[in-house]
C-alpha cells in the first residue's frame, strides 16, 4: 500500500472523489446552499446622498475581508445585495488578484460584480469566504479569452462541508491570522507615510539635523556626477541585462539575456553605486541607484552611467533625493517629446540640472536616517509576507481536514 493511503486511512477519515476527508464532512455542490446574483449597471440608479452604498470593482481595493461602503450612494429598493454576502470580480484581470470580500451592510453593485448569499444553515458565510479564496477566483474562472466567472462556473462547485460548528471554528481560527495581517499592513503604511514625511523634511531643508547650519546652495549635477561610460563588445554567451523600472522602483535584472535578442554590439557595464537613468523613460521617474547584485550588469547606450565624485555626492543621499517630486519634475523638463509616451531625456541637459542639497557630511547623515526608515520598512514588509504564507499553510491544513480544531 502506498505511503500516502496509510496516512490518509487513519481512524476517523472516509475516502471521497476529492480525496480523504473527516469522516463528519460532506462532499457537495455549492449550488444547493447559495443564491447568486449579478450587479446591474449605474445608469439604472439614481445618486443619492445618504442612500445604499453602490460597489464597483476598485471599491475592493479598500479592505482585505469586509468590505467597505462605496465612493457612491444611490437610491433604489429593488434587488439589494444582502448584508453578510459574498461578493467578487465576475470579468476582467481583477479576477486574478483573488479579490473576494464579505459585506458588511446592504449595498448595491455594478455589472462586472457578483454576490453569492447563503440560503441554507449548514453553511457559514465566514467558512465559505475561506473556501473560495483558497480555491482561487482564477482557477474556478473560464480564462480562454477575458477572465469571466458565471454562473456556471459556481453552481457545480465541489465544496468540503464540516459540522457548522467545525465551519466556525476553522473561520475563527483564520480571522485571527487576518487581524495580524491586517495590523502588519497598517504599520507598514503608517511607517511608510512618516517616511514620506521625513522625506519631505530632510530633502528640502526645512528640518535640519543637529550640529548641521550651514546654507545648502544651489549646485549643476556635473558638479556632483561625472559621466562614466563602461563600453564592451557585446558577449557571445547570454548576460545579465539591467533595466530600470519606472516611478523610481529600481532596477531589475534579465538573467541569462540572449545576446541575439538585441540588435547592437556595443554594451556597457555598471558599478554598483553608479547612477544610471533610461533616457527614454526619464520624464517617468526611470532613474535608479545601482545595487550590489547588479554589480557587472550590462545596459545600452540609453542608459547613460554616472558616478559619484569622492566626499561630494553621496549615492545614497542620491537614492533618496531622485524620487523627490521636485527631481521628477527637472527630468520631465528635460524630456521633450510628443504625445504618448515617446520622449527622450537630454543627457547634455542631465548633468546641467541645477538641485539644493547640502554638502557631503549632512548628505550622509540624511541618509542614514532615510535609509534606517527603510530597512525598518522592509523588516516589516518580510513579517508580512511570513505571515501570509504562514495563513496559507493553515487554511490548506484546515480547509481540507487534515488538521483538526477543538470545537
Amino acid at each position: 500500500m502506498a505511503a500516502q493511503e496509510v496516512v490518509a486511512e487513519r481512524a476517523g477519515y472516509k475516502k471521497t472523489k476529492l480525496g480523504w476527508i473527516p469522516k463528519e464532512w460532506n462532499v457537495d455542490r455549492i449550488g444547493k446552499y447559495i443564491d447568486i446574483r449579478s450587479g446591474e449597471s449605474p445608469s439604472k440608479f439614481e445618486e443619492f446622498d445618504g442612500g445604499i452604498s453602490y460597489i464597483k470593482v476598485d471599491d475592493l481595493n479598500n479592505s482585505l475581508k469586509y468590505q467597505l461602503e462605496g465612493k457612491f450612494q444611490v437610491k433604489k429598493s429593488k434587488n439589494i445585495i444582502p448584508k453578510g454576502s459574498i461578493i467578487f470580480p465576475k470579468r476582467g484581470a481583477a479576477i486574478l488578484n483573488n479579490k473576494v470580500r464579505i459585506t458588511r451592510s446592504d449595498l448595491f453593485m455594478d455589472s462586472n460584480l457578483m454576490s453569492i448569499t447563503i440560503n441554507l444553515d449548514l453553511l457559514d458565510i465566514e467558512y465559505l469566504f475561506y473556501y473560495i479564496l483558497k480555491r482561487k477566483l482564477y482557477k474556478i474562472a473560464d480564462t480562454s479569452t477575458i477572465p469571466q466567472i458565471n454562473n456556471k462556473h459556481i453552481i457545480p462547485l465541489k465544496i468540503f462541508i464540516p459540522p457548522i460548528q467545525e465551519q466556525k471554528a476553522i473561520a475563527n481560527c483564520l480571522a485571527t491570522w487576518d487581524t495580524a495581517i491586517e495590523k502588519q499592513t497598517q504599520l507598514i503604511q503608517a511607517k511608510q507615510t512618516q517616511k514620506k514625511a521625513l522625506m519631505q523634511q530632510l530633502l528640502t531643508g526645512k528640518k535640519r539635523l543637529p550640529g548641521f547650519t550651514e546654507e545648502w546652495k544651489e549646485k549643476s549635477l556635473t558638479y556632483f556626477l561625472d559621466y562614466t561610460p563602461r563600453p564592451i563588445t557585446k558577449p557571445d554567451i547570454p548576460f545579465t541585462k539591467l533595466g530600470i523600472r519606472s516611478h523610481c522602483k529600481g532596477t531589475f535584472q534579465n538573467k541569462n539575456f540572449k545576446p541575439e535578442d538585441i540588435a547592437i554590439d556595443k554594451l556597457f557595464r555598471v558599478k554598483k553605486n553608479d547612477l544610471i537613468v533610461n533616457i527614454t523613460f526619464a520624464w517617468e521617474g526611470a532613474i535608479a541607484i545601482v545595487k550590489q547584485e547588479d554589480d557587472e550588469g550590462l545596459v545600452s547606450h540609453r542608459f547613460p552611467t554616472y558616478t559619484f565624485k569622492k566626499d561630494i555626492g553621496n549615492s545614497l543621499f542620491f537614492e533618496q533625493f531622485i524620487k523627490t517630486k521636485r527631481f521628477r519634475f527637472l527630468l520631465e523638463l528635460i524630456s521633450p517629446g510628443g504625445a504618448g509616451r515617446n520622449r527622450v531625456m537630454s543627457k547634455k541637459d542631465f548633468l546641467k540640472l541645477k538641485i539644493t542639497i547640502p554638502k557631503y557630511k549632512e548628505q550622509t547623515a540624511i541618509a542614514n536616517i532615510l535609509n534606517t526608515a527603510d530597512k525598518e520598512i522592509e523588516l516589516l514588509q518580510k513579517q508580512l509576507t511570513q505571515l501570509q504564507e504562514q495563513k496559507k499553510g493553515v487554511m490548506q491544513q484546515l480547509l481540507t481536514g487534515k488538521k483538526r480544531l477543538k470545537f
